[in-house]
């Protein structure tokens, strides 16, 4: 996995922003997909797709699947609030919380920008179940990868467009919303997109 650096997309690099699939990918995988970028340099990028629901699992279920509480839920059921995405094709069994930079754990939280940050161990999601944890977050099963240069080559052949992230958007639970919501916002109507428009 790529490391997470310092960037904006002055220098050429995208961490910390949201790519969107054209209406033409043919990768099935990443069809209608919206994906914050967690990392990108001259190494390859790393991010997670927040768009596409896990199929039929809960964040509580997954919390009990782990055996991760430690102690009981906190009352009120907030925990089903977090949604729970297929991240990506790359390590699809492994869970990875991208939340608010109001959380923070020494050796295991990424920061990606001021607002944004990566965990992927158990604490977090400890956290969370017991109302300590960020103020918002989403629970990605895997990640996805490009090699070096491949991201790249890939929005040069108009597979995607990007855009600055919108936590907004980022945290939202609607997720099936999320694709059309993320065009309007690079200010593209998606009845209006083809698969031969140029990138943002």
């Amino acid at each position: 996995m790529p490391k997470i650096r310092d960037s904006s997309p002055r220098d050429g690099f995208l961490n910390g922003q949201m790519i969107v699939a054209m209406p033409g990918m043919t990768d099935e995988r990443f069809s209608r997909s919206v994906i914050y970028l967690c990392a990108h340099s001259q190494d390859g990028a790393m991010g997670i797709v927040i768009n596409h629901p896990a199929r039929k699992v809960t964040f509580s279920e997954i919390l009990v699947q782990l055996d991760v509480l430690g102690g009981p839920l906190v009352a009120g059921g907030s925990v089903d609030d977090v949604p729970v995405v297929r991240g990506g094709p790359v390590e699809a069994g492994r869970g990875f919380v991208l939340h608010t930079a109001d959380y923070f754990v020494d050796n295991s939280t990424l920061p990606i920008d001021y607002d944004v940050s990566l965990t992927a161990t158990l604490d977090v999601l400890r956290a969370i179940a017991q109302g300590h944890g960020p103020r918002k977050a989403v629970l990605a099963l895997g990640y996805a990868g490009w090699s070096p240069g491949q991201l790249e080559a890939e929005i040069q052949d108009n597979g995607w467009l990007h855009c600055p992230a919108d936590a907004s958007l980022l945290f939202d639970p609607a997720l099936d919303a999320k694709y059309g919501l993320a065009l309007r916002r690079i200010g593209i109507d998606p009845v209006m997109l083809s698969g031969q428009a140029g990138h943002a």
